[in-house]
């Protein structure tokens, strides 16, 4: 059954006038002085963006720090913000799912935060558009940190006199008018901190510096934006690259394998949602479901199996890959793609694979030039965490 048809070539089309309006070059750019940051790890890094309503400070910043690593927020006291992004992994848990509370797995990979801050919005289906939203969820959800709500939260903090004097002093709140919002907004504005620029290819391309690639790295990335268009979606700007277009594509994982599923799933899903079921709830406790992907948010038929298009950067340290971490190596996300968007070429591709989803016919040292490339992206570690200013550009 076809449902996507129409949706699967008006993305082809939309691809293809992407492709036509994209000009990336395989050449460094010329050296600005005045725009390249010196010691503050944003090279290749547009500013980073602050909400209004929740500007940084050094305290609320540490006190968002502590909260990210506090285990005491779950409901058998193991899981914090950090087990599933831990600070010393890249900020991921190097698992194919996580684990929560008593060992349970949900379905879905661990992105990492490095760079979070910079996405348009939050977890692989885009359920919460910013960071504050994002980190509400995992602490009552029943397979992450299991809590029955957000009330359990609030005890542990009022009965921590080392807590109510930070939270007082951050915010000027007393213990009664202390909200979840306030936690949200403390570990937003830590993880707001976690930006990493500055690697080989941003050296390269935006300070010029022509020795900071590898020749075959540069192999790589000319076929990055060339052959292999990658940057369709991974995208470089003039100045800055995050390496997303922060949209949703089906690219051929997960879905592949329930097919046949898909008319009972989304009709079931529905009919849940509609009597008030949760959707992370519902797509981190059931594993097809979970492939449902943006579908899940939308209720759009064009978004069945659509993810979220994941930053690059130190996409080397994250391992293993895939909304569903079922890919184990670079070399395997690289030939899946080469595949048309199968794991074995072949092999059947699904009903609502996004358009522009097609074999590249790339040889197998080619595809080892584009993992090269991908290292390229790794950005200067410092000890267990990077080492960050404070950003302090506003968001509109």
């Amino acid at each position: 059954m076809r449902y996507a048809l129409l949706p699967v070539l008006v993305l082809a089309t939309l691809f293809a006038q992407k492709q036509a309006d994209t000009k990336p070059l395989a050449e460094p750019a010329a050296v600005n002085p005045q725009s390249v940051p010196d010691k503050n790890n944003l090279l290749g890094l547009p500013p980073v963006p602050i909400p209004a309503n929740n500007p940084q400070t050094p305290d609320k910043i540490a006190l968002g720090d502590k909260l990210f690593h506090d285990k005491r927020f779950s409901v058998d006291g193991t899981v914090s913000c950090s087990k599933c992004h831990d600070d010393k992994q890249a900020f991921t848990d190097g698992l194919p799912v996580s684990v929560g509370h008593h060992g349970l797995t949900g379905t879905r990979n661990a992105p990492t935060v490095l760079n979070a801050a910079f996405n348009q919005s939050q977890f692989w289906d885009g359920r919460e558009p910013d960071l504050e939203g994002q980190a509400k969820q995992p602490l009552i959800n029943p397979v992450e940190h299991g809590l029955a709500d957000h009330k359990q939260v609030l005890e542990i903090i009022r009965t921590d006199p080392a807590y109510l004097a930070t939270f007082q002093s951050v915010f000027d709140v007393s213990a009664k008018k202390l909200t979840i919002d306030h936690v949200a907004k403390a570990i937003a504005s830590f993880e707001r901190t976690l930006i990493a620029g500055n690697s080989p290819f941003d050296r390269y391309y935006f300070n010029g510096k022509t020795d900071a690639m590898t020749d075959a790295q540069i192999r790589g990335f000319e076929l990055f934006v060339g052959q292999g268009r990658c940057v369709s979606c991974h995208t470089i700007e003039q100045d800055h690259a995050l390496f997303t277009d922060s949209r949703f594509h089906n690219i051929g994982v997960g879905i592949n394998q329930i097919q046949q599923d898909i008319p009972r799933l989304t009709q079931a899903f529905l009919e849940a949602k509609n009597k008030g079921g949760q959707v992370d709830t519902m797509v981190l406790t059931d594993k097809k479901s979970s492939e449902l992907g943006r579908f899940a948010v939308t209720d759009e038929l064009s978004q069945i199996g659509a993810f979220k298009t994941p930053t690059l950067r130190n996409v080397e340290l994250t391992a293993p890959y895939m909304h569903d971490g079922s890919l184990k190596t670079l070399k395997e996300v690289m030939v899946h793609y080469n595949n048309g968007g199968v794991n074995k070429a072949g092999e059947r591709v699904n009903d609502f694979l996004s358009g522009g989803i097609r074999p590249l016919n790339l040889t197998d040292p080619q595809l080892n030039d584009l993992v090269a490339f991908m290292k390229a992206l790794t950005s200067a570690w410092s000890g267990s965490k990077y080492a960050n200013p404070i950003p302090t550009q506003a968001a509109n």
